[in-house]
């Protein structure tokens, strides 16, 4: 304990407000109970039929938060993590939360080395032309 009395643990930013430690968010959990692989492109979209998420008791104001940013168009993790200001391992566990409660989906888009080569695609269409 420091002489001031507050203690050495500083709860409350003059200027911030209450600071929250990322793993209360996450209940101390670094992965979620359906945790599926969540990169930084990866694009999270709002089930069509999602519920209103505000009337879950068991979502954090973070869950909600997330649903609502993607309710109005996809966006990525990376874009998620930028908009809350919270860290990537957070918002992975979050998500994971939601795609488990099946309010979110995730796509991926494809890897380019899975993407057909531009020279056979070009063989195709001139084949296709010749016909």
């Amino acid at each position: 304990m420091s002489g001031d009395g507050q203690g050495s643990s500083h709860w409350f930013d003059d200027e911030a407000g209450p600071v929250v430690r990322p793993y209360a968010m996450t209940r101390g959990r670094t992965t979620s109970a359906g945790q599926h692989r969540l990169d930084l492109i990866a694009v999270v979209v709002t089930e069509p039929g999602a519920e209103d998420p505000e009337t879950d008791p068991t979502l954090a104001p973070e869950h909600v938060e997330i649903v609502g940013l993607c309710a109005g168009a996809p966006q990525s993790v990376a874009e998620i993590a930028a908009e809350l200001n919270l860290a990537i391992g957070v918002v992975r566990v979050l998500i994971g939360d939601l795609v488990h409660a099946e309010l979110v989906h995730v796509t991926r888009p494809v890897p380019p080395a899975e993407l057909p080569d531009e020279d056979i695609l070009r063989d195709v269409i001139n084949g296709l032309r010749a016909l």
